[in-house]
């Protein structure tokens, strides 16, 4: 069944804790939190203190995608904060596979995330050890940008690989997702669709029954 995670990038944090309640009554599991550091891209967002606000009051799964250099220097705090999943960039990394093993010895999910330049050839030798693979749609850094749509591409070859060779990590696409196109990505073999303006522009309710119906999700089974 694929998943709808909604991206709070995109959210009114002057009342995130009242759309997240909204989230969890329509059977959204997945929340996804950008984090970035100025640095590997050149927004800033926000960090541990707002994840671990937010874990006090919601049992949805907590994806938080790093858009940081070198975050292996903040893994343990982020897990202290209450991140049940940590997607790091590979091109952001050094070290990528000691990276990875470091999110799994503290106990959550490890994902490795790929910018649209970037091909899947880049990450191949670290698949076996990933919980999940994120193939970035649009350049990471900024909400609200247009889906690069050879990057779809990536996902079909994900799915190959990971049936050919006997993996299970989940496939998950962020980046530009919207009404219209949504039905289309939702034809490749993704696991979990990330929307951030699709969500929370407008009347939240609507947006997400609507996109749950479009990617075929049934509202009572969509966790």
């Amino acid at each position: 069944m694929k998943q709808l995670a909604p991206s709070i990038l995109s959210a009114d944090f002057n009342c995130l804790g009242r759309q997240l309640k909204q989230l969890e009554e329509l059977n959204i599991s997945h929340l996804h939190i950008d984090v970035m550091d100025g640095m590997f891209v050149p927004s800033i967002s926000f960090g541990m203190p707002v994840i671990a606000s937010l874990r006090k009051s919601s049992k949805m799964f907590f994806d938080v995608h790093l858009m940081v250099q070198e975050p292996i220097r903040y893994i343990q705090q982020f897990c202290d904060a209450g991140a049940d999943g940590l997607t790091v960039h590979a091109e952001a990394c050094e070290d990528l596979k000691a990276t990875v093993e470091k999110i799994r010895e503290l106990g959550a999910k490890a994902a490795v995330s790929i910018c649209p330049s970037t091909p899947v050839d880049a990450i191949r030798s670290i698949l076996p050890i990933v919980d999940m693979v994120l193939v970035m749609c649009v350049e990471p850094g900024f909400g609200g940008q247009k889906l690069i749509p050879h990057t779809l591409q990536k996902v079909d070859e994900l799915a190959e690989w990971r049936q050919e060779n006997g993996l299970s990590y989940t496939i998950e696409v962020d980046g530009g997702v919207n009404k219209e196109n949504v039905q289309d990505i939702a034809s490749h073999a993704v696991d979990i669709i990330v929307a951030g303006t699709a969500v929370f522009s407008g009347d939240i309710v609507d947006n997400v029954k609507d996109l749950q119906e479009r990617i075929g999700m049934e509202g009572e089974n969509a966790s």
